[in-house]
């Protein structure tokens, strides 16, 4: 089946409107209704354009009649910050509506996000006291901002993520999204999470298996390897795939988020196009589950 931007926000609209069904509302209802409202975060972030009032002039020279009505600049960025709970709950909706939601292995893994670089914005920004500084050893390189915690399935599909300081343990912020969610462990018993040597910790090993949950990663040098150690590479490759997704097709490091609620929106605003892009590919039948090619132009 041939798919296109076009099919994929109808699509997105549809299930979106009939996911969250009539609102109980008070008062006059919103000219742009909420389901209009994602689908066009999700449009704005599939296409690449950052800055919201070039969006809103691009919107009805290129995709005339979708949406009929469009708020100014101030009101589209006011709905969005609004809204972050729903871009959150619609990430997990839309991820639990696709075959991959219960695979029985999970990629962790935390990538820089980077949110300013002169001295001045970092002690000025809204972001100062959340956003620190970290190293990016891929990159061999210092960044002031947040890094962005991400757990997948190996095909890409987002199961949740989180947002934090860069100087805060890995392995502590993935016992933390798994205690703020502990339904996503109780309802996959036997789940494996695949991670690199960052997550090397005894009680990070303690803590999963006492929610029926085992960790692999790589063992130190000087350690044996651990029984299926010899495959961690190409599956661990999956989820660096994943982010390059996310900031070389989505922009991720190019948010322009200037508040802590700015930050997380845009964010949300990119997992949440991938996200929909890979459910609508699971829908239609695609090749590729992670392609973004179809929708990006």
């Amino acid at each position: 089946m041939k798919t296109d931007l076009n099919t994929l926000l109808t699509a997105l609209y549809v299930r979106i409107d009939d996911w969250l069904g009539r609102p109980a509302r008070i008062g006059r209802p919103p000219k742009l209704t909420d389901a209009e409202l994602l689908t066009l975060a999700v449009a704005q972030a599939l296409l690449g354009i950052h800055s919201e009032a070039r969006w809103l002039r691009f919107v009805p020279a290129h995709l005339p009649g979708a949406f009929p009505y469009l708020p100014g600049q101030s009101g589209y960025n006011k709905r969005l910050h609004k809204a972050l709970p729903l871009l959150k709950h619609a990430i997990r909706a839309l991820a639990a509506d696709t075959d991959l939601w219960r695979d029985p292995v999970w990629v962790a893994d935390s990538t820089p996000v980077e949110c300013g670089r002169s001295r001045p914005t970092a002690r000025r920004s809204d972001l100062a006291g959340w956003a620190g500084y970290g190293y990016c050893r891929s990159h061999s390189r210092w960044y002031w901002g947040l890094r962005l915690h991400l757990i997948c399935t190996p095909a890409g599909l987002p199961i949740t993520w989180a947002l934090a300081t860069p100087n805060i343990d890995e392995r502590r912020v993935l016992m933390a999204i798994c205690e703020h969610d502990p339904r996503l462990l109780a309802e996959r018993p036997g789940l494996l999470i695949i991670a690199d040597k960052g997550y090397i910790s005894a009680e990070l090993d303690a803590f999963l298996a006492g929610r029926g949950a085992r960790l692999l990663r790589p063992s130190h040098r000087n350690r044996p390897p651990r029984p299926g150690e010899h495959l961690l590479k190409p599956i661990r490759q999956l989820i660096e795939s994943v982010n390059d997704t996310l900031k070389g097709q989505l922009d991720l490091e190019l948010h322009g988020g200037r508040t802590p609620v700015g930050v997380s929106v845009r964010i949300a605003q990119r997992i949440l196009a991938l996200t929909t892009a890979i459910w609508h590919n699971r829908e239609t039948g695609q090749p590729i589950t992670r392609s973004l090619i179809a929708y990006d132009h």
